[in-house]
């Protein structure tokens, strides 16, 4: 019996000693700040700490009348004396879970990480889905909340940053909130004018790679078309098996796969030697495009929906040139297809609003915040890019740096190393 009874209290030691240790002081901090609930540690390599945590938001920016809804935020500590990166995703968190998940600003200056999940994704969406509200403007509402209140424990510099739509967040929050952060950096952030931009057909026929490269792409196209009709029993066999509905007819939806396919190979900086030869079997051209541009972006109802909303609202998106395949086609053509793939019904009247992007040219044109955007050379997004039209030269801050041959995987650390130590350097300085 005695055994017994020091068996138990050696269990309940171990479990007080274990509850302690959880109970940081910074958890204690984390627990008290205004509507966050259900602090959770998870296990990190990187980090001595972190946590996930939901944070009470509003559903319609200042208006608590319209109800609010829990957003998820992962947060990585190092200490009260670093500086803190906000990263502003655009979609959905699940990889901040990661226990290897590292974000590159956060490993280069040794600092704390916060990775906000956007709103209407995943595990940050309203009981009540209402589209009204998923707006830009609402979405920085979010994170200026989540700066206010964990400003209360990281008192020192902070830098917000985020990669594609999170690059755009980064680049929005700066113009609307520009004194929440010290430092913004966009990775591959578009500034898309109109649901159609038109820049993007320009830069894939006319100026991305090399003569020889457009060429091949465009050949590929058009044997991708030579095949549709041998090809087709393959395309209903993928949807099936993966299992993929779309609002248009299958035909249709694989017509839309090759006006894909320039936009996602350059993207991704696949190479054209990957291409397969003119006598190669259907099945392995199919693949091939497959593997470059699957239907599954055209899927309905989708994951990324809530995307596709603030596309059509005010982020915008690019257009195609069906010219290469125009004689194959079951498409007449492909005007407003945003709206006629992507959205329901019910969401098809929204009409696109530029006031978000003449007011960000405005700030950019206007302002010179400690701001640096980072492109890749060959990615279509950086046709309507920043990097097109805004010009530095007299800005003391704010800086444009582009890969040579860069894809939408540019970062700071693939750089070449004269411009990544240009882009550190600047950026300590920032930070002293």
């Amino acid at each position: 019996m005695k055994k017994i009874v020091f068996t138990l209290f050696l269990l309940l030691l171990e479990i007080t000693s274990s509850a302690q240790t959880d109970s940081t002081l910074f958890m204690k901090h984390l627990c008290q700040l205004n509507g966050v609930s259900n602090v959770t540690k998870i296990n990190s390599s990187i980090y001595p700490e972190k946590y996930v945590f939901k944070i009470k938001q509003n559903v319609d920016g200042e208006n608590d009348a319209k109800g609010t809804f829990n957003q998820r935020v992962i947060v990585g500590y190092r200490g009260e004396d670093r500086p803190t990166i906000l990263v502003t995703e655009g979609y959905f968190a699940n990889y901040a879970l990661n226990p290897k998940y590292e974000e590159e600003l956060a490993g280069l200056f040794n600092a704390n990480l916060i990775v906000v999940e956007y709103r209407y994704f995943a595990e940050s969406v309203p009981v009540h889905t209402n589209w009204d509200y998923m707006t830009v403007y609402n979405s920085l509402r979010d994170y200026h909340n989540i700066r206010q209140e964990l400003g209360k424990i990281f008192k020192k510099k902070w830098i917000s940053t985020g990669i594609s739509k999170g690059g755009q967040t980064t680049m929005f929050y700066r113009a609307t909130y520009p004194n929440d952060v010290d430092i913004s950096v966009s990775y591959v952030a578009p500034l898309n004018k109109s649901v159609e931009d038109g820049r993007h057909e320009i830069f894939l026929s006319k100026l991305v790679g090399t003569k020889a490269e457009r060429k091949a792409i465009k050949e590929a196209q058009k044997e991708f078309m030579r095949r549709k009709v041998r090809c087709m029993p393959y395309f209903k066999e993928y949807n099936q098996k993966n299992k993929l509905k779309y609002y248009l007819s299958e035909e249709d939806i694989y017509d839309y796969t090759v006006l894909e396919y320039p936009f996602a190979f350059w993207q991704w900086g696949n190479p054209i030697s990957d291409i397969p030869s003119k006598d190669a079997t259907d099945k392995q051209w199919f693949d091939y495009l497959m593997n470059i541009a699957g239907p599954d972006y055209f899927s309905a109802p989708n994951k990324f929906m809530p995307f596709d909303v603030q596309a059509a609202r005010e982020l915008g998106y690019y257009g195609y040139d069906t010219k290469p395949i125009k004689k194959w086609m079951s498409i007449k053509d492909t005007k407003g297809y945003l709206k006629k793939i992507m959205l329901p019904d019910s969401l098809r009247n929204i009409e696109f609003n530029p006031t978000l992007y003449n007011r960000t040219v405005e700030y950019l044109k206007k302002e010179d915040p400690k701001h640096i955007f980072i492109y890749g050379e060959t990615d279509p997004w950086s046709a309507s890019g920043v990097c097109t039209w805004l010009d530095c030269s007299k800005k003391k801050n704010m800086r444009i740096y582009v890969q040579p041959r860069g894809s939408h995987k540019a970062r700071i650390n693939n750089m070449p190393s004269d411009i990544k130590n240009e882009i550190i350097e600047r950026i300590s300085n920032w930070l002293k």
